[in-house]
């Protein structure tokens, strides 16, 4: 029997994947495991739950189930280790589990690639910013240990290893957390989009892109991933890979809000780069600041929030830096993926 350690978060997909917990695990023993399992209570606590297995000393493979932000726990906590990390998705957009190949409604598959799949070091996007206030039920984030030490006084530092966007994606995310919790599913996104974009105040953002000179430029939204989707699906970042040598933006400028509500759909098949000014263009650091009514860049969080997501979480605020990092994570993924 292989021994494996699994983190539950069981209010992923609605509170589906608590309930389901015991099928998963019967199938996990069916298939020659012997399972050890801890169940996440609130937000942040599944890299708690991670790092105390590193800590202990733990190399068996380590697995994730729920969804991206599940996921993103735990790769933090492992982020750095020899230790693989396996993911059983149960959330909503799962992701991460698309870029490494393992299917999102087919737990007989995911199994399987638990104890047949390949690992791989993949790559993360170091972020660094301003943390963003608590919210409902949503902390603040705090430093974590397995994080790492932020290169300026009153930063806070998260890796991604999934995603990271600003502008109005960000706006929509930070809405979830006090909005919508009556509407399950990806309906709950469209919504919040409707009801947030013709509300959302425009900005300009001071953007640099490595040794290039910055620019002032106004912001709809930007992405930087590990893998080309986000958002369920959403094919944001073409051709983006976890192991490619350098990261990749996606930028889209100033959109009318009627266009930001059209962009859903080219952008679920990834054909809006080029579209309306979007560009993409590789970088392995990104700077962004909010900028004054003058157009000067500001070195602290100035006027309406820019929030940048952490795989999903609007957890900092611009000035923010992201750095992308190589051969960070060890992740059990498919024996075939498109980028390998």
């Amino acid at each position: 029997m292989v021994e494996i350690h699994c983190i539950v978060n069981p209010a992923s997909r609605d509170g589906i994947c608590g309930k389901r917990w015991p099928q998963i695990s019967e199938q996990l023993v069916a298939a020659g495991f012997t399972v050890h399992f801890q169940m996440t209570k609130e937000v942040g606590h599944a890299g708690h739950l991670a790092w105390d297995l590193r800590q202990n000393g733990v190399s068996d493979l380590i697995v994730a189930v729920g969804g991206d932000g599940t996921t993103h726990e735990v790769a933090s906590a492992l982020r750095g280790s020899d230790i693989p990390m396996g993911i059983i998705p149960y959330g909503s957009g799962n992701d991460y589990a698309i870029t490494q190949g393992i299917p999102r409604d087919d737990l007989s598959a995911a199994i399987s690639i638990l104890k047949d799949g390949v690992d791989r070091r993949c790559a993360a996007w170091r972020l660094e910013g301003f943390a963003a206030e608590a919210t409902k039920n949503y902390p603040a984030p705090q430093a974590n240990v397995w994080d790492g030490e932020p290169e300026r006084e009153g930063t806070v530092v998260r890796w991604v290893f999934l995603e990271s966007d600003a502008g109005i994606t960000s706006a929509v995310s930070r809405a979830k957390l006090a909005r919508a919790k009556w509407i399950k599913g990806n309906l709950k996104y469209t919504y919040l989009g409707i009801t947030t974009i013709p509300f959302w105040p425009r900005r300009k953002v001071w953007l640099k892109l490595d040794d290039k000179e910055a620019e002032i430029v106004d912001l709809t939204m930007f992405a930087a991933t590990t893998g080309e989707t986000f958002g369920g699906g959403y094919k944001v970042c073409p051709g983006v890979s976890p192991v490619d040598q350098k990261g990749s933006l996606v930028f889209a400028p100033r959109l009318s809000r009627l266009r930001m509500l059209m962009l859903m759909g080219p952008v679920k098949k990834g054909k809006h780069i080029g579209k309306w000014g979007i560009f993409q263009r590789q970088a392995n650091r990104i700077e962004i600041k909010p900028v004054n009514k003058k157009g000067v860049a500001q070195d602290q969080p100035f006027g309406k929030d820019t929030w940048v997501q952490a795989d999903g979480e609007p957890c900092i605020i611009a000035p923010a830096t992201l750095d992308w990092q190589r051969d960070q994570l060890l992740v059990r993924g498919a024996i075939k993926v498109n980028w390998a």
